[in-house]
């Protein structure tokens, strides 16, 4: 029969570690530290799978799991000698969610479950202590009529900030049991006039409703926002953890906190966290109360006059430290830990390996490798590729001047510049436009993860460096200052209050996460400088990696910038933007518009030094690398202009009758140009076009290999090619210009002529095409769309709702489709190989810079990938890693 229930607790479990997929990564987690002795509150893990049940079954809940739970209650009952639904010991339980991928936030808990009239008497009286019995039971009301029942719990915090106004209280520890009677018989009249229905009694009718709550959260909005955002698939499910409840709220001998064994921002090892004294675990990420430093250093570096928890509860904090330095040694990994004292007594929660920034990652991977807790090989497949975006983004100007208009927390390093918004919708929707933004909110929610990710830069008023925004922002890669209490969010006016500033929404501001500041206006930027634990990681991940990694590129900038950044080499260089600039656009249309082949070179003859000279500069920079120019792609109407006052313009200028410019651009016009009458087939209708970028290409070569003395291999690429014959027409007229310029500069230069596969019929044919083809690259872009039959420019129409109903998975012009588009590929390689054994393969679309992607390159053999600047650090490292996870995989298979 399916086992769906697996417990833990008393120095036993049922799981462990390796069974992360069953149980999630929290009850994973909660059994490997139980078998590790460590002091753990009982509890049981509902597997995954019940999860999937749970929706494969119209949202419904076998009855074996069922009794499997009510006999996990039973062990839990045994182990802590209360009894559930009791009402004189009573036990209570927290039910709380558990994916096997972390998910901060974006799921529902629900604590103190099992409390009622009666329980709550009981709990009072056992603990000595009413005040904390119906101060907890006012949390259960409050948390299960949010995620249960539907009451939003805003609700709830408008009647309690009423009745602390109305009582004259600033801190919700000031309430007394009576006064707190008060306030939850409020909430159960609001949840009765609201809902219609009465807040349950039955401890097990709240347990159920618990758990099926936290099952339907698994498809709320901000999870599935969240699983889009980082690739997790729905089918996963979430695993829920009930566990026996531990008070971090009863009196000052009580605390709850969280904390990182390293700092998550910085990397530094030290330990990092915040607690807060009589409190529960909601407590401190909610923002509502200022947390404490949980370390002395902390505390005095902060300047905090409220006592750290080394101070404050020593016994607690030296078992607390030695079991963060146990459980990072064990994981071989930096953990993010959640833990509760209990008059004096420390539990330890949760423990996973912590989410942090790019350069703290970067630090703690470098700094295990040479501790030798880790090896460099594993200290290069610790980064996620992906994150290393963070370090590419400027930072501001030391010697810019700030004008700063309140500070904060430093919650997630880097610095942002946009107009102030203050809602999600709004962020998105400026997004769409185009617009950068600040998104200013008093605090996040995980409602809000639209509109973070939205967002250049996120500003919050409230909560600590573990609140929600500052965890979230972190994970992002997003500039965050979280509790900058010295401002003020004023929603209703849509304003920004500071010191003697107000600021109003579309208000330009620069928010710096690596200091906390806020700033009015705009700032200048720097670019970082990648070196220290950045060129060590990169170091490590040249040594590993088999493929090589160029770049996009046709401007010098570009190509400087990727050089910079460990491009070996340029994989494509696309000519015809060079035409687009100032100066050239109507030499180029004077071309498309004469009236015969002289009249073409005669323009052609202007463009040529044009052309010369920016293959001179990309030459030189490159100077040793391989650069891979593709000759003239796209339609010739993308030149021409298209506004009546846009064709008055030029034929001004080109002494045209606008009439007779009119006809001829009607004349070029196509119904579907992305298929119709570009690529090779431009050069062989116009062979002279072709000719005369040859040209430029071999005397820049002669010329840059002069004045650099290093070799220069410019690799021709022929594009949509889809028969070898048009390989062969455009490959003889390439040659025989190659012969001129050579004999004319007397240099001898070496090149090769290749193409570019990105029709299906190329890639089925790539045995007779690599007769003539000297190498392929794959244009995955054009690939794709012809492959599904598809415009990238117009699919974002239906793709978005391909992906919200399950159709696809993941967005094929963002991450290569492996089935169709993939196989297509292994099959030009394996064919084109098979007729030339030295064919050069490479990959030149926008999936060049994709990690996913790239792992797939590896495992297709391609010699490199090609993708913009920017994210050539990110592909070099991604195809470390593929190079690895192959010797790896290789290994196992041989065992």
């Amino acid at each position: 029969m399916q086992k769906w229930v697996y417990t833990f607790g008393g120095g036993t479990a049922e799981g462990h570690a390796g069974d992360r997929n069953l149980l999630g990564g929290k009850g994973a987690n909660l059994a490997e530290m139980c078998k590790l002795g460590l002091p753990v509150p009982p509890g049981l893990t509902i597997i995954t799978t019940a999860c999937t049940h749970y929706y494969e079954n119209s949202r419904t809940i076998p009855d074996s799991l069922k009794e499997e739970v009510r006999s996990g209650i039973r062990r839990m009952e045994e182990i802590t000698g209360r009894t559930f639904g009791h009402n004189e010991r009573p036990l209570l339980l927290s039910v709380r969610s558990g994916a096997r991928a972390s998910m901060p936030g974006m799921m529902d808990t629900v604590l103190n479950l099992g409390l009622n009239d009666e329980t709550v008497q009981a709990l009072g009286h056992d603990a000595g202590d009413a005040r904390f019995a119906w101060d907890s039971y006012r949390r259960f009301i409050q948390m299960y009529g949010d995620v249960v029942m539907g009451l939003d719990h805003e609700v709830f915090e408008e009647i309690l900030e009423d009745e602390k106004a109305r009582l004259g209280h600033e801190q919700d520890t000031e309430l007394s049991a009576v006064e707190w009677q008060h306030v939850i018989a409020r909430y159960k009249q609001t949840i009765e006039e609201e809902l219609g229905e009465s807040f349950p009694q039955d401890p097990e009718v709240q347990l159920w409703g618990a758990i099926g709550a936290v099952f339907a959260s698994w498809m709320n909005a901000r999870a599935v926002t969240y699983r889009n955002l980082h690739n997790i698939p729905a089918d996963w499910g979430t695993a829920v953890n009930v566990q026996a409840m531990v008070f971090g709220n009863l009196g000052n001998s009580s605390a709850t906190g969280v904390a990182f064994t390293r700092n998550p921002s910085t990397g530094e090892s030290a330990l990092y966290g915040e607690f807060l004294v009589n409190a529960q675990g909601e407590d401190v990420v909610a923002g509502i109360r200022t947390p404490q430093n949980i370390t002395e250093d902390a505390r005095i570096a902060s300047g905090s006059d409220k006592p750290s928890l080394e101070k404050l509860m020593p016994e607690a904090f030296a078992e607390f430290s030695e079991i963060c330095a146990r459980l990072e040694g064990h994981y071989r990994d930096m953990q993010d830990l959640e833990f509760t004292i209990e008059r004096g007594k420390l539990w330890m929660l949760q423990t996973r390996s912590g989410k942090r920034t790019a350069k703290a990652a970067l630090k703690i991977a470098v700094e295990m490798a040479e501790e030798g807790l880790i090896s460099k090989e594993e200290a290069v497949a610790r980064i996620d590729p992906a994150s290393l975006d963070q370090l590419l983004h400027p930072t501001i100007d030391p010697r810019a001047r700030r004008d700063v208009i309140g500070s904060g927390l430093p919650a997630s390093p880097g610095a942002a510049t946009g107009e102030i918004v203050f809602t999600s919708e709004e962020a998105v929707h400026a997004q769409d436009e185009g617009r950068k933004v600040i998104l200013v909110r008093v605090e996040t929610s995980p409602e809000d993860i639209h509109g973070m990710h939205a967002a250049e830069g996120i500003l919050t008023t409230r909560g600590g460096m573990t609140s929600h925004a500052a965890v979230v922002a972190r994970g992002m890669g997003t500039p965050c200052v979280s509790g900058a209490g010295t401002l003020r969010v004023d929603l209703r006016n849509e304003l920004l209050i500071a010191q003697g500033v107000t600021l109003k929404k579309g208000d330009i501001i620069t928010i710096d996460g690596s200091s906390g500041q806020v700033l009015k206006g705009a700032i200048p930027m720097l670019q970082p400088e990648l070196s220290g634990d950045f060129g060590r990681i990169m170091e490590w991940a040249d040594a590993t990696r088999r493929m090589k990694v160029r770049t996009n590129a046709e401007t010098p900038a570009d190509a400087r910038a990727a050089r910079s950044f460990g491009a070996e080499g340029i994989g494509l260089c696309r000519t015809e933007h060079m035409f687009f600039e100032d100066g050239r656009i109507n030499v180029m249309r004077e071309m498309i518009l004469a009236e015969d082949e002289a009249g073409r070179r005669t323009a052609l003859a202007k463009l040529l030094p044009m052309q010369r000279s920016d293959f001179v500069e990309l030459f030189e920079i490159m100077h040793g690398l391989p650069v891979t120019i593709r000759l003239l792609d796209p339609p010739l109407h993308e030149f021409l202009p298209k506004t009546d006052a846009e064709i008055e313009e030029v034929a001004s200028i080109l002494s045209f009758d606008p009439a007779e410019l009119r006809q001829r651009v009607d004349a070029l016009h196509e119904f579907n140009p992305m298929l119709g009458h570009r690529g090779c087939r431009l050069a062989i209708s116009y062979p002279e076009i072709a000719e005369m970028q040859a040209r430029a290409i071999f005397e820049a070569a002669c010329l840059a290999a002069k004045s650099t003395g290093a070799a220069v291999v410019p690799e021709i690429m022929v594009p949509l090619v889809g028969l070898k014959a048009e390989l062969d027409f455009v490959k003889e007229r390439i040659e025989a210009v190659a012969r001129e310029v050579i004999a004319e500069a007397g240099v001898s230069i070496e090149y090769l002529i290749g193409t570019m596969i990105e029709l299906p019929r190329a890639a089925l044919r790539a045995h007779v095409i690599a007769e003539s083809a000297e190498f392929f690259s794959f244009g995955t872009n054009d690939l794709t769309q012809t492959t599904f039959g598809i415009s990238r420019d117009d699919a974002s129409a239906f793709l978005s709702t391909y992906l919200q109903k399950g159709i696809v998975e993941r967005d094929p012009f963002v991450q290569l489709d492996f089935d169709g588009v993939g196989e297509l590929i292994q099959i030009a390689a394996e064919r084109g190989r098979r007729t030339r054994n030295n064919l050069k393969l490479g990959i030149c679309g926008e999936h060049g810079g994709d990690p996913a992607s790239i792992h797939f390159c590896e495992e297709a053999g391609l010699d490199y990938v090609s993708c913009s600047p920017f994210r050539v650090p990110i592909a070099r490292l991604a195809a470390a890693q593929a190079a690895f996870v192959g010797r790896t995989s290789a290994g196992r298979s041989n065992d």
